[in-house]
């Protein structure tokens, strides 16, 4: 034991992905493991700077989907704000790149995961501004979570509150000190998919596709890929729920194929190879025939 804040026992220091420190609970009262992260103390902030930022903060409770992990409390300790959410065991999505490209189909399923939690995100008012492998944990059954308290609301957290974000993977428009919007957060989401497929980060300039860097990526998923990365924010797609959908496209017509994703050809080859094996029946059935006409003679 650590120490308490409220009636939550602190059991373990966790390694932070963002700001302040991150602990492993214990929730007396109801008698759950939950994480609890205590936010850096402002020195400059007043008690109505402490109560803005925990208001807003209390806004991201409701927020409720499988791929975003809740956040079930909101606090002040010691002139600190504390947040509350659910404990996930698991790793971190770059850990599960561990420094190469994935399979294909998992990527796929993992963006798609995450698409759909940004897309419900959007709907409830919310912008992430800066997902990331870091950021974006994948649970002991392989699915991902992304933080609820990245999110950040549309009307955007005062300079007090700017170090309860991360900016990890910000769009392009980010880079040059624009405000982000749903557009940004569909540049991370394919900036996190890109990375997974190649082990690269794409450029804000332009990049190449995926599969110049690694063959197995077939060039549907090319096309999806570098539409939700170009640096031109009006020539993204325009949804969340948009990106979703020509995702599961994609991963669909992968599985009708029977790619798992980790083939060494890419899929012309894999549609070269058929032909020919095709083929080679053909003339295997035309002999047969006429092995049997001529002893039918």
């Amino acid at each position: 034991m650590i120490g308490a804040i409220a009636h939550y026992t602190l059991l373990e220091r966790l390694e932070p992905s963002g700001p302040g420190e991150l602990f492993r609970a214990r929730d007396t009262r109801l008698g759950r493991t939950v994480a609890v992260r205590l936010l850096p103390a402002e020195p400059a902030a007043d008690a109505g700077a402490t109560a803005a930022l925990m208001e807003r903060a209390r806004t991201f409770v409701p927020l409720s989907h499988p791929n975003v992990t809740t956040l079930f409390d909101v606090g002040e300790h010691d002139g600190r704000v504390y947040l509350v959410f659910e404990f996930v065991t698991g790793q971190s999505l770059r850990a599960e790149m561990a420094g190469r490209p994935m399979n294909v189909r998992r990527a796929i399923d993992l963006a798609i995961q995450i698409a759909d939690a940004v897309a419900d995100a959007h709907a409830a008012g919310f912008v992430h501004g800066g997902l990331s492998p870091e950021s974006i944990v994948i649970t002991a059954k392989g699915r991902a979570k992304i933080p609820a308290f990245d999110l950040a609301a549309r009307s955007g957290f005062d300079h007090s509150a700017a170090e309860a974000r991360l900016h990890d993977y910000g769009s392009p428009e980010e880079a040059r000190g624009q405000a982000a919007d749903e557009r940004s957060d569909i540049h991370s989401v394919g900036a996190v998919l890109y990375e997974m497929l190649t082990a690269r980060r794409p450029s804000h300039r332009g990049a190449a596709a995926p599969g110049a860097a690694n063959r197995r990526v077939p060039s549907e998923v090319d096309a999806i890929v570098l539409k939700a990365v170009a640096p031109n924010a009006a020539l993204r797609f325009q949804s969340a729920v948009t990106l979703a959908a020509e995702l599961r496209s994609v991963a669909a017509i992968l599985d009708i194929r029977g790619s798992a994703g980790d083939e060494d050809a890419p899929p012309e080859a894999h549609r070269t190879s058929v032909g020919r094996i095709l083929l080679l029946a053909v003339v295997i059935l035309l002999a047969l025939g006429g092995v049997w006409w001529m002893t039918a003679q």
